[in-house]
């Protein structure tokens, strides 16, 4: 069995890149400035599916995508998270936060309605987080 983003994650994201693990992806919702790393391993659905040598590497991706989007962004707070009630396929969110974001202090997730990226603030988003991201992309 090869890697496959499960499809709600595909339709709800742009690629932004790939790290030496996870696929780094941009939820489509201009809201929050809101990434997810997805560990490119066939059919893991929880932390504990990873090998040691993997979790140890998403754990670092998930130390330099959080940093980094932390210089960008400067937010109050980061939020990383990995639930998977409705996508089961492992993935970790990493939200910046702010205590003026229309969530706040709440989580994000069913928070009103998505608003989806102009095309043009997409493609500015994009790399801005590619330009800060640097090196963890391969």
């Amino acid at each position: 069995m090869s890697f496959r983003l499960d499809p709600r994650l595909a339709a709800d994201t742009h690629a932004i890149g790939d790290g030496a693990l996870s696929r780094l992806l941009l939820m489509d919702d201009a809201r929050f400035p809101w990434l997810i790393l997805v560990p490119r391993i066939a059919g893991a659905r929880e932390l504990f599916d990873l090998d040691a040598v993997d979790r140890v590497s998403l754990l670092a991706e998930l130390d330099g995508v959080g940093r980094a989007f932390e210089a960008l962004l400067r937010p109050d707070k980061m939020n990383i998270a990995a639930l998977g009630n409705v996508v089961p396929q492992l993935h970790v969110h990493v939200i910046a936060r702010y205590t003026n974001d229309a969530a706040w202090p709440r989580p994000v997730w069913g928070e009103g309605q998505a608003q989806r990226y102009e095309p043009t603030m997409l493609a500015a988003r994009i790399d801005a987080i590619r330009g800060a991201m640097g090196a963890l992309l391969a």
